[in-house]
């Protein structure tokens, strides 16, 4: 089954051309993900972000997070503790909530991923005009803004 072409409405010219563009970012994204050790899943490393993100993080919330399910977060989790990048801990305030936070390797594990997504990006934006960096800052900012928007 073909997807429906994109019409030439000037809001569906303009979604084609950022989806396209944006299919540039993800893809330097990922690139950054391979050169990573060790070697995780795009959930896993997700769940790390997401960690470092929110540093204490429980399972149910991570997994709101995540778009995923409480079981398949706790399994996934259960592998990032085997591989010493996560810990489970209980808090002394309520001792029967569990909440994540990044082992020293994890956290190492995670600069090194943001370091090498920083470079790839850098080496991009290196090649543009502080004109055409300023626009796409500006651009980025706006559609984020929007994105979060969604719910309302």
């Amino acid at each position: 089954m073909k997807g429906a072409a994109p019409s030439d409405e000037p809001l569906d010219v303009v979604a084609t051309e950022v989806a396209e563009a944006a299919g540039a970012v993800v893809s330097a994204w990922q690139h950054a993900s391979r050169n990573v050790f060790p070697r995780l899943s795009s959930l896993q490393l997700d769940a790390l972000l997401i960690v470092r993100r929110c540093p204490g993080i429980n399972l149910t919330r991570l997994a709101e997070e995540a778009g995923t399910r409480s079981p398949a977060v706790s399994r996934l989790c259960d592998r990032l503790e085997a591989a010493g990048l996560l810990r489970r801990e209980r808090p002394a305030t309520n001792r029967r909530e569990i909440e994540l936070v990044l082992t020293v390797q994890g956290q190492e594990l995670v600069e090194a991923l943001s370091a090498g997504r920083r470079k790839l990006f850098r080496e991009a934006l290196s090649r543009m005009t502080p004109a055409e960096r300023t626009a796409l800052v500006t651009g980025l900012h706006a559609f984020s803004t929007a994105s979060d928007d969604r719910s309302g």
